[in-house]
């Protein structure tokens, strides 16, 4: 639909048609056997890390702590936007209602801000632990890895909210039809009849602002955690450090990296079909590879799940056996 001769109220369209990734049906036949996978093992990734640290009281600590957490805010993540995507993907007619692409913005923004919140807390936790290790249990006590998680939650629903509020004020009259699989600001601002200048400055502003601080928070702490590892004699510290803060550091790097390109950058250089498999990149693939890189990089992940396998595999060692062993 194109209703061009609506511009003297604002336009309220009842559903956005969303184009998808390809036209093409063989493609979208390929991608939904590719994506398919890629979402269950980042479901069933994400959400096993979280069980597993529930389960393992060796784990019981602020770094599984925040683990855990990221974790369960990538299983939400994806799962925003993935399951539609699938079942679009077999659909040759793809909608979504006014209301539900409101949601489904204002969930995705918030988690991906809030993501970006949790990270910078990941790595203050890291510099506390390596560069004051006798005293991390006590500085990085309960009551503040609970406050960091809170705030990271509120700065991800305070940018969403804006971001929300101010595309849905806007009118769609040029045509319903978003060039994306989901509701993603850059498309929405492409069809709006609107001046969309105030909508793209709040996108760069509040994006920066959450992307600069937490990169700040993530290069003053790793600055600190380079100085204490220098100054490590042990070389095994030193290995233990570094396999610690590699795994975040990795995460760190592809979510950051993907986020800056999307949306720090003039809308005069937006291609939403090229944006489109970037956009696949940091919905679908970065919540599955979360927990591989997080278990494959980690020891202690390995041993707990070991334990946990055993824990349930030999029903004949007791409960008091698994608590004295997880002790």
């Amino acid at each position: 639909m194109n209703p061009e001769n609506f511009t003297w109220a604002r336009v309220v369209p009842a559903e956005f048609v969303l184009l998808g990734i390809t036209k093409r049906w063989d493609l979208r036949v390929t991608l939904f056997l590719v994506f398919l996978p890629i979402y269950l093992v980042s479901l069933l990734g994400n959400m096993g890390m979280v069980l597993l640290i529930h389960v393992d009281a060796r784990l019981h600590t602020p770094m599984y702590f925040f683990l855990a957490s990221l974790s369960l805010l990538d299983a939400c993540y994806s799962s925003a936007i993935g399951p539609k995507m699938l079942v679009d993907l077999l659909q040759s007619h793809s909608t979504i209602s006014y209301m539900a692409c409101a949601l489904q913005m204002f969930v995705f923004a918030g988690l991906a801000d809030a993501e970006c919140c949790l990270l910078a807390a990941m790595a203050y936790d890291r510099y506390v632990a390596i560069g004051n290790p006798l005293l991390y249990t006590t500085v990085m006590s309960r009551g503040l890895c609970l406050a960091l998680l809170g705030a990271s939650g509120l700065g991800g629903a305070a940018s969403a909210f804006i971001h929300t509020i101010f595309t849905f004020q806007l009118s769609f009259c040029r045509s319903w039809e978003v060039n994306s699989f989901f509701c993603d600001i850059p498309p929405l601002l492409a069809i709006s009849c609107d001046d969309t200048s105030l909508n793209e400055l709040l996108l760069f502003t509040v994006c920066g602002f959450i992307q600069t601080a937490t990169v700040s928070v993530i290069v003053v702490s790793y600055g600190f955690i380079a100085g204490a590892v220098i100054r490590m004699r042990s070389a095994e510290g030193r290995w233990r450090a570094a396999s610690t803060c590699g795994s975040h550091l990795t995460a760190v790097a592809m979510l950051y990296g993907t986020l800056i390109f999307m949306y720090l950058r003039p809308s005069s250089s937006y291609a939403l079909d090229t944006d489109k498999m970037a956009s696949v990149f940091y919905t679908v693939v970065i919540p599955a590879l979360n927990p591989l890189i997080y278990s494959l990089r980690n020891q202690e992940v390995k041993d707990a799940v070991w334990r946990t396998w055993r824990r349930f595999c030999h029903s004949g060692q007791g409960t008091g056996d698994w608590a004295q062993e997880a002790g």
